[in-house]
Formats: C-alpha cells, sequence, structure tokens
C-alpha cells in the first residue's frame, strides 16, 4: 500500500501562548450548553449496553470508520469497547462484524463526555488517536485541549492514551494535563508495532496512523494515569 500524507505545518513553534489561560478558563467555569437529544438517546442506549456487558470500558473516542474499536476489541476480550463519532456516513462503512465486547455510537463527542462524566462513568481506557489537529494558530479553540469540554475529559480519569503526527499537538495536550491534575504523563516517538517489527508486522489502529506512518512521518504518544474525580463537575486544586 503506497500511502501520502502532507506534513503538518504550523506557525506555532511550541504550545500556544494562550493554552493555560484557556484551560483554566475552561476549568473555573461550567459550559451551559445542553446536550443534543440525539446524543442524550445515544449516550443512553450506550450506557444499558455497558451495564449488560459487566466489563470494564475502552472509550475510543472519535473512532472514524471504527477500525480502531473492532481492533481495540479484539486486543481486549475482557473489555468492552465503545466507539464513538459524529458521522454516520463513517460509522457506517462495511470493515465487517463487530466483535461481541464492542459497539458503536453515533454522537456528539462534546456532549457525549459530559453525559459520561456526568454518569460517573470510569473507563480503564481511554483512547484519542489522531484527533484533527487544527494547526492554525487561530484554531486553537477547536484542539481539544482548547476546548470548553477538555476538564469532562479529565474527568472521567482512567489511562488515557492520545497519538498524533504533530508533535505540539501532544505536548500541549501534556501541559493542559498538568495544569489541571498536576499529573505528569509520558511524551515519545511512537512507532506502529514497535520498532523491531518488519513493514509485514506493522499493526495499525487507525487508517490515518497508517497513512502517517507509510507517508514517512513521525508519529507522538502520550500516555497519563488521571486521578478518578467523584465529583458531577470537574474541580481540581490548582498546583
Amino acid at each position: 500500500m503506497q500511502a501520502s500524507s502532507r506534513a503538518i505545518i504550523s506557525s506555532q513553534q511550541g504550545p500556544h501562548q494562550d493554552l493555560v489561560r484557556r484551560v483554566q478558563r475552561a476549568r473555573d467555569s461550567e459550559w451551559q450548553r445542553p446536550p443534543a437529544e440525539h446524543t442524550r438517546d445515544a449516550f443512553d442506549g450506550a450506557a444499558r449496553w455497558l451495564a449488560a456487558q459487566n466489563r470494564p470500558l475502552i472509550l475510543d473516542a472519535g473512532c472514524g470508520v471504527g477500525l480502531s474499536t473492532r481492533r481495540l476489541a479484539e486486543h481486549h476480550p475482557d473489555h468492552a469497547v465503545i466507539g464513538v463519532d459524529r458521522s454516520e456516513q463513517r460509522l457506517s462503512r462495511d470493515h465487517g462484524a463487530l466483535p461481541d465486547n464492542a459497539l458503536l455510537v453515533r454522537a456528539d463527542l462534546v456532549d457525549f463526555w459530559r453525559l459520561a462524566r456526568d454518569a460517573d462513568w470510569r473507563p480503564a481506557r481511554h483512547y484519542l488517536l489522531y484527533p484533527n489537529p487544527y494547526p492554525k494558530s487561530t484554531q486553537l479553540k477547536k484542539r481539544w485541549q482548547g476546548h470548553p469540554v477538555f476538564p469532562a475529559i479529565l474527568a472521567l480519569g482512567g489511562t488515557l492514551e492520545l497519538r498524533s503526527n504533530w508533535e505540539i499537538y501532544v505536548q500541549e495536550f501534556a501541559l493542559g494535563v498538568k495544569t489541571l491534575c498536576g499529573v505528569d504523563g509520558e511524551i515519545a516517538p511512537f512507532v506502529p508495532g514497535g520498532a523491531s517489527t518488519t513493514p509485514r508486522e506493522q499493526t495499525f489502529l487507525t487508517p490515518f496512523e497508517q497513512k502517517y506512518f507509510e507517508s514517512g512521518q513521525a508519529l507522538w504518544c502520550y500516555r497519563v494515569e488521571l486521578p478518578a474525580i467523584v465529583t458531577s463537575r470537574f474541580r481540581m486544586p490548582i498546583s
């Protein structure tokens, strides 16, 4: 398979200078927009499915066409894996039957995360795989770490793993986590399947991961153990 993907170009040379202020603002104010009805219905259905599974949760946020959800479910048969994406067109692509421990949900992630927080969900693992980087400096508020929903993401706790082909994105995300939670994660270069694997042995969680890797782009992984916050709102002490 040949792949070609342009490297990310941005005027930023490091984390955005306004990031910490935006993260603190999101922490200190509650976003009042009610969740969309279709996402509330989708969340209720997912909650019933998860209760019936009676297994630890893995949340695949922004799962795209759902290949990552399938592969995570295969790799973790003792977990229940929920993939969430807002695009019906992406989720409807035929990639074969889902494993019994996997569910794909069409929903607005922003609302789904807030509903999960309010329902006191505690995913064992939480994946953000190659989110849209929005690399223009003026687009900070569109990145998850610059979005008002960021505190709700962290409030779920568990092992959070972010992968991106833009190192600054993972640096910003890590800075946001440090600002809110006072904990350090690990940022490291990432090679699908491990550095010692041959091309035939490469395993990719998402089509984007494969495309970026085969285009010769560096991939980055950020992993952090988040504390569980037992509250309907995110209120972390300032460290």
